[in-house]
């Protein structure tokens, strides 16, 4: 009896975020009056804006809670694979979403995706190697793994994040329609391709033996008494009022810019800190508790799921609205994103990581911001 109580009472009591979403979506649709004069007021700018993220993290969390639960009952690399899309889904739909609506932002898609490399590749790494290193000395994984992402993720970001600079059939950084529409079937092909290897051809690449061995067995009664269809259901309540919210943010982030002279790029920035924060999160302990394989499939899997995804549908609601779409990088961004990709070849070019790695990557994750704010 006391048992059942528990599984009723749980749920309830477990998914106030939901409830928090709802209400400040209700209260960001019947306010737009005011919403527009904050719009003039730095205090109350900054102000809302710091309320809109944190309840957007704070629902992200909520949902990568559910994720987690659906991955762990899957097993590796398929539990991954979900957490990964659970979270790519969530921003490849705000960042669509936000494009589509209000003003043209031709650059948010593009900004998003850079921010997203540079984060995961160089920020979240860097902490998952560095902690990892200085808990465990050295640290293993399936080189093989790394590897296939790697080279899934080099000529993607190459392709569009770089090429749009140096076509001849449009000025500046842009794609004509026919090199948006190949584009876009090229990054699915891959991204599917990749999918096929990482959960039929070679699984076993995603896998580290050792670490599977030594991980002890939960059942996933502990983790929660619902079944996989009440989580997956949940996924999709969580969702839908997120990526509403981002509506709701675009016009405070672009007063921020224009009002307070921050970077344009931070936008891009800010959704995807809000939209990574609970995978890095799993990606960070999965480290700390010399689980680098799981790591590794969190933050590589989430880059290439949000160039691969992004991608085309970025491109879909740039052709089917007539909207512009800048895709390629200015010099210094596509400094970085060399300097990174190659600097992530070498760091998984060897059999073991340590703390060293990890203090490079922060590096590089730290000229990225530095450079954000002073050009």
């Amino acid at each position: 009896m006391v048992k059942l109580k528990r599984s009723l009472g749980m749920p309830w009591w477990r998914e106030w975020p939901l409830l928090l979403a709802v209400v400040t979506l209700l209260l960001a649709i019947e306010g737009k009056a005011w919403v527009a004069g904050a719009l003039n007021d730095p205090p109350l700018l900054v102000g809302l804006l710091v309320v809109l993220c944190a309840v957007i993290l704070i629902a992200a969390i909520a949902i990568v809670r559910h994720a987690d639960v659906l991955a762990h009952r899957l097993g590796e690399p398929g539990g991954t694979l979900l957490l990964t899309l659970a979270v790519t889904g969530l921003e490849v739909a705000m960042v669509t979403f936000v494009m589509a609506t209000g003003k043209p932002k031709p650059m948010l898609a593009r900004d998003t995706m850079f921010a997203v490399v540079m984060l995961v590749l160089n920020g979240l790494m860097g902490l998952s190697l560095l902690l990892g290193g200085i808990r465990h000395r050295e640290q293993s994984y399936n080189l093989q793994g790394a590897n296939a992402f790697l080279v899934m993720i080099l000529p993607l970001t190459v392709l569009g994040l770089i090429l749009p600079n140096f076509t001849r059939d449009t000025v500046g950084p842009t794609l004509s329609i026919f090199q948006m529409i190949f584009l876009s079937v090229m990054s699915l092909a891959i991204y599917g391709i990749f999918l096929f290897v990482q959960n039929r051809r070679h699984k076993g690449f995603f896998i580290f033996a050792e670490e599977s061995a030594s991980k002890v067995h939960v059942d996933d009664s502990e983790h929660s008494s619902h079944t996989s269809g009440y989580h997956s259901l949940m996924l999709v309540f969580y969702g839908l009022p997120l990526v509403l919210l981002a509506k709701h943010m675009a016009a405070p982030l672009d007063a921020m810019v224009n009002r307070l002279g921050a970077p344009e790029a931070l936008g891009g920035f800010v959704m995807a800190v809000l939209v990574l924060t609970p995978e890095a999160i799993a990606a960070v302990r999965a480290a700390q508790t010399n689980q680098l394989q799981r790591s590794v499939n969190i933050l590589m899997g989430s880059v290439l799921a949000s160039i691969g995804l992004t991608i085309p549908m970025v491109i879909a609601v740039s052709i089917y609205s007539g909207r512009s779409l800048v895709l390629g990088l200015d010099p210094v961004g596509m400094v970085m994103l060399g300097l990174t990709l190659v600097t992530s070849m070498l760091t998984f070019s060897l059999p073991k990581t340590n703390l060293l790695l990890g203090c490079v990557h922060l590096l590089l994750f730290g000229a990225y911001f530095m450079l954000m704010f002073d050009r």
